[in-house]
């Protein structure tokens, strides 16, 4: 029950995003449904072998780098759910930020636990 509840709360915070951040547009809730689980395989999957992969820029660039690794991220996200659409680097890398606020917001208002906690 707990992961359905995760799941609504991640497609909501796709939303507000999408509503927020200019240059994301999404079409609906299914979309965000599926945004939120594609985003959950994206980070499971692809954003490790990415770190793994961009390590000595990101030491180079004292984890900045990780930043456009997220817009990256963000962007494939965009590529592979139909009905949500990522507008360019920009709008992904400010859509990865404010995803990651709303998203710990949500969950500390939903759950009423911090990040530290899960």
């Amino acid at each position: 029950m707990q992961f359905f509840l995760t799941w609504l709360v991640a497609a909501g915070a796709v939303l507000l995003t999408a509503w927020l951040v200019p240059g994301l547009t999404i079409t609906g809730p299914v979309a965000a449904l599926i945004a939120a689980a594609v985003f959950g395989l994206v980070n499971a999957i692809v954003k490790p072998v990415l770190i793994l992969f961009t390590l000595p820029l990101t030491i180079l660039t004292l984890g900045l780098f990780l930043l456009a690794i997220n817009a990256i991220a963000f962007g494939l996200v965009g590529y592979l759910t139909p009905g949500f659409t990522v507008g360019g680097f920009f709008p992904a890398l400010f859509g990865s930020i404010v995803l990651s606020l709303l998203s710990g917001l949500l969950d500390r208002l939903v759950f009423g636990r911090s990040v530290e906690e899960i």
